[in-house]
């Protein structure tokens, strides 16, 4: 099998493509812009799978033809979705059509009553309204709810950076939709899931043992006497205990006072900027509420789904994506700076309740 080069294999399979193809295989190999470099990177992978598996050698020109097209296609995708994310997002414009309310028969122009308010695509009830009203009890029927779930998924930091700006009535706003979001979790985590099991059934056996091994050991502790320290150490894990459950008990309020805690770290590395040079603090604050409500998304539909649990630990990356897309960060900075935050939140933390309860051990113990 002769010896084959990639200008020489490059030649041979583009000869029978249009020129306009062909022309742009051989800018592939010889352009230096990113998106060139992407489609080189495609061409290369071609190239050695034909080179090491030669059974597909007599048709090398269809399979070559096959996958510069779907490559092709694929990188226009691509392209057009990285576009679409970074674009503002789109309200349609104010109607020319005149209308009459049916309220109070004030007639104007728009898409709302000025008098009293009423939307003037009122008519005949259906699925979707009686759907929207439902939703509406709840108080997510309006204001963009899912245009705000779409865009946590797609274009997180995109779309925080819009809200920011000024693009708030578009969005449903970020602390109304977080304690919605927590609640909802709770309820997943109760038992409105695939399985009908809440977490606290499926381990309940596990707490049974460990609850035993605890009355056990305190028995042990109460037959002895407890030196000063041991008193100590005992006093610090009651305040740790009852910390614990009240994080148990309120779970917005805690993960909000979280997001406070984390966003000092954060602030200090991002705060400087490439899309937002003078970002305020208030302004970070927002987007980590966003951003731990696109952390719940996914954290409900793993509990839905009864997926592993390993998948929860995943959802603490994911604020890489948005605070890179917010700040205009290469990929390593963004990832080493989220990284960094969540080491000094975990030192913060852990300073800030062992002072409390060494604090309280002393207080108890007097």
């Amino acid at each position: 099998m002769p010896v084959l080069n990639l200008k020489s294999f490059t030649n041979e399979c583009t000869s029978f493509l249009p020129p306009c193809a062909h022309a742009n295989i051989c800018a592939t190999f010889k352009g230096k812009s990113h998106e060139i470099h992407k489609r080189r990177i495609f061409f290369l992978f071609f190239f050695y799978y034909w080179k090491f598996f030669h059974i597909f050698a007599p048709y090398n020109r269809g399979i070559f033809l096959l996958y510069y097209l779907f490559m092709s296609h694929l990188i226009e995708k691509w392209k057009a979705f990285c576009e679409w994310q970074q674009r503002p997002s789109r309200v349609p414009k104010m109607p020319e059509e005149h209308h009459r309310c049916h309220t109070c028969g004030q007639a104007y122009q728009g898409n709302y009553c000025p008098c009293c308010g009423q939307s003037a695509r009122i008519g005949r009830y259906s699925f979707k309204k009686a759907f929207l009203l439902f939703l509406d009890v709840w108080g997510v029927g309006n204001r963009g709810m899912f245009r705000t779930l779409r865009d946590l998924i797609l274009r997180p930091g995109y779309m925080i950076r819009d809200y920011i700006s000024g693009m708030q009535m578009a969005y449903f706003p970020p602390f109304k939709m977080l304690f919605l979001l927590v609640a909802l979790n709770i309820l997943v985590q109760s038992g409105f899931n695939l399985a009908g099991k809440s977490i606290d059934e499926e381990i309940e056996d596990k707490e049974v043992v460990v609850k035993e091994n605890r009355d056990s050991v305190a028995e042990e502790h109460s037959k002895k006497v407890l030196t000063e320290d041991e008193r100590v150490d005992e006093e610090r894990q009651h305040f740790v205990d009852k910390f614990m459950e009240l994080q148990d008990n309120n779970p917005a309020i805690f993960w909000l006072v979280l997001l406070s805690i984390f966003s000092i770290p954060l602030y200090i590395l991002f705060r400087k900027s490439r899309n937002i040079p003078d970002m305020r603090f208030s302004e970070l604050l927002v987007a980590l509420v966003y951003t731990y409500n696109m952390m719940l998304v996914y954290q409900i539909v793993i509990g839905f789904f009864r997926l592993p649990s390993d998948l929860y630990i995943c959802t603490l990356l994911l604020p890489i994506i948005p605070m890179k897309q917010l700040s205009g960060f290469p990929w390593w900075r963004s990832i080493l700076n989220v990284l960094l935050a969540y080491l000094a939140t975990y030192y913060l933390l852990k300073w800030g309740i062992g002072g409390c309860a060494s604090l309280y051990a002393k207080i108890m113990l007097l």
